[in-house]
């Protein structure tokens, strides 16, 4: 039988990457040739494929975060064109694809910058400082039961909805990568409201957003100033909206805390 021969023209780019051993090593861009491109390659797959020739040659792989593939998981950040996640909206960097480029482009790729997330090596940085919030919120202790019980619960359709968008934040930390500041505002605003939304979530609302915002502070991230580049750059189109809410929700913890100190300590058992 013979194979069907692929219409797709293929084309050829350069990518510059950013290579760096480990923290306290150097660091510099080195250009690889990728030829032959098939446009319905993910830039992950055009990744490997330059990874397989290095690895041939004897050469030291680029090193890249990834897992599902999907745009689920949130791993596969890095910075392309000077943009988390590459060219596109709405995207994680694996749901990018190669027919986004053109022939003899060159393609500059980089870790995410942030101090709260140092480099590990070439792409890979260390965004640990995310666990630690989403730890500091610690979980719900109201007992729901099985889960018609939980469902008998009443929700207004407007707070599910809501609490489902903030939800979706997968924790790759292209708000940060975006912002000048390197703030988690809109991860933590997300994780703070997706709780703080849902009946369940009322017990250990001022406990957890007081928790998770001190916690952003010490891990070093900076400041919001409003200026949206966290939802542009989204891959899952998280509205800012929900920042203003947790402001909200921080400002009356604060002031309730003033006249009834509220723990701050792990969550309750569920």
């Amino acid at each position: 039988m013979v194979a069907e021969k692929s219409s797709k023209k293929l084309f050829n780019v350069t990518l510059r990457v950013w290579r760096q051993a480990g923290a306290q090593s150097p660091g510099k861009f080195v250009d690889y040739t990728a030829t032959d491109v098939n446009p319905d390659m993910s830039f992950l797959e055009l990744l490997d494929v330059v990874n397989d020739g290095l690895t041939r040659k004897g050469d030291e792989p680029i090193a890249f975060a990834h897992d599902c593939r999907e745009g689920i998981c949130g791993t596969c950040s890095c910075t392309i064109n000077g943009k988390p996640h590459g060219p596109g909206h709405g995207i994680a960097t694996c749901q990018l694809y190669m027919r986004t480029f053109k022939d003899g482009d060159v393609i500059i790729v980089e870790p995410f910058r942030a101090r709260a997330f140092p480099l590990v090596k070439d792409l890979v940085v260390d965004r640990s400082a995310f666990d630690k919030i989403q730890q500091a919120g610690g979980f719900i202790s109201v007992r729901t039961g099985a889960a018609p019980d939980a469902n008998s619960i009443p929700v207004p359709k407007a707070d599910a909805d809501l609490a489902m968008d903030a939800a979706t934040c997968i924790g790759c930390g292209a708000c940060v990568a975006a912002c000048k500041n390197s703030s988690a505002m809109l991860f933590v605003a997300a994780k703070v409201s997706h709780l703080g939304l849902m009946p369940q979530g009322q017990p250990e609302r001022d406990r957890r957003v007081l928790a998770m915002v001190r916690t952003m502070d010490d891990a070093g991230f900076g400041n919001c100033t409003n200026q949206y580049e966290c939802s542009a750059a989204c891959p899952k189109l998280i509205s800012h909206d929900f920042i203003a809410r947790m402001n909200r929700d921080y400002l009356a913890a604060s002031v309730k805390s003033a006249f009834q100190p509220v723990s701050l300590g792990g969550g309750g058992a569920g």
